[in-house]
């Protein structure tokens, strides 16, 4: 590096020359690292390490953020859709409605709960699942819709709360990307019978491992989801299996949250609400280069405004032409990307015995073409979003603009 250039100069240098990861918030840890270890020293000094205090204190700060009625911490998102779709009463052989266009986990956590995942298109113009969709794959065995909401909106709620009024069907949520997200002031997750999230680190509000928790606003889900990660108790001590006679409880595990999770999770929440501002910022940046570009079908912003929903920008997706293709040009000048997702649940081989053939989802599969991810947390600068966007346009363009 040049020792002549200015502090500033030689920042933007190296901004330019580095390579932009998918995800990092080393920063973050930088910034907070004396109110964590604060956090972590009370953690130690209590001796508690998992399903203690801290845990009961992030969960009480996270119904106070969120407006739930009940938080169960558990030790993933993935756990936590289990737990919810069993406390909610899911019966061996019951069928739930789900996005064919998702992480696994949400159909997997399907299985796992002992029902049977159905598959359902999503929305034309959209990342959520299509409520006409829905309707079409309703059977005798159906009890359950569950709707993901991803990237950076909500799933059309009451489109899908219309479909499962109508058949009587009880909506739970994947809402593990949501959180911040509402409609009309309602928390993601509570806008059916519950919802879970997810504190993967790379999450919105991201731990240092896995940790996930239960929203809901039903008294009897949480008292159930609560026994159910505690090997069935309802409190401390070896004796007390209160569910015994219940093979939804007695069939407990072990999905505790650990403290120190909780410890990195309390702090961050602190400062949860600039980080999102912040990521709405870089998404919006990303969209003005972006948008209008030969080959970009879709950027985050160029959605339509859906009144009273309040967006979180998790994920900044565009749909592009050629997006293999860029994905290596841009991994070649040392910029991370994702792909979500390579190939549709519905044509997954894990699921090839329910039977589906492509074309049977065009919408997910089609979309599983085309999307591609660019790096955004709230570590990310200016000039590295420009300079993404630089190298798109590039590839885009030919160099020609």
């Amino acid at each position: 590096m040049n020792p002549v250039l200015s502090s500033s100069a030689r920042e933007k240098q190296s901004e330019n020359n580095s390579e932009i990861p998918f995800f990092d918030q080393s920063d973050t840890f930088r910034r907070l690292w004396p109110e964590i270890r604060e956090n972590c020293g009370r953690v130690l000094d209590d001796g508690k390490f998992s399903h203690g205090s801290m845990v009961e204190e992030f969960e009480r700060e996270l119904e106070r953020w969120t407006g739930a009625r009940h938080v169960v911490g558990v030790n993933s998102g993935t756990d936590a859709l289990v737990l919810l779709l069993r406390a909610a009463g899911l019966r061996p052989g019951d069928e739930v409605i789900v996005p064919a266009y998702t992480f696994v986990a949400t159909a997997t956590a399907v299985v796992h709960a002992g029902g049977v995942p159905v598959f359902a298109d999503i929305e034309p113009h959209g990342h959520g699942i299509d409520p006409r969709s829905v309707e079409r794959a309703i059977t005798e065995r159906t009890r359950a819709v569950m709707p993901v909401h991803l990237f950076d909106r909500l799933a059309d709620m009451e489109g899908v709360g219309e479909v499962a009024r109508a058949h009587g069907l009880t909506v739970l949520e994947d809402s593990a990307e949501a959180i911040g997200m509402r409609s009309d002031g309602r928390h993601a997750g509570l806008l059916g019978a519950g919802g879970v999230l997810s504190f993967f680190p790379a999450k919105t509000l991201g731990a240092v491992g896995d940790a996930g928790a239960l929203l809901t606003d039903d008294d009897a889900i949480a008292e159930t989801a609560r026994m159910i990660r505690h090997h069935g108790r309802s409190g401390r001590t070896l004796a007390d299996f209160p569910g015994i006679s219940n093979p939804t409880v007695v069939t407990g595990c072990n999905s505790k949250m650990d403290d120190l999770q909780a410890a990195v999770l309390l702090t961050k929440l602190a400062h949860l609400d600039a980080d999102i501002e912040r990521r709405a910022e870089l998404s919006r940046r990303y969209d003005e280069r972006l948008r209008g570009l030969p080959g970009v079908r879709a950027v985050p912003g160029g959605a339509p405004r859906i009144p009273g929903q309040e967006r979180v920008i998790y994920v900044h997706l565009i749909e592009v032409d050629g997006r293999d293709a860029l994905a290596a040009h841009l991994a070649a000048a040392g910029i991370g990307t994702e792909v979500y997702y390579p190939r549709p649940l519905h044509l997954q081989p894990c699921f090839s015995h329910l039977g589906h053939r492509p074309g049977d989802l065009p919408r997910a599969e089609e979309v599983c073409r085309s999307a591609l991810a660019l790096p955004l947390h709230a570590d990310l600068t200016d000039a590295q979003v420009d300079r993404v966007c630089d190298e798109i346009e590039r590839f885009l363009t030919g160099g020609t603009r």
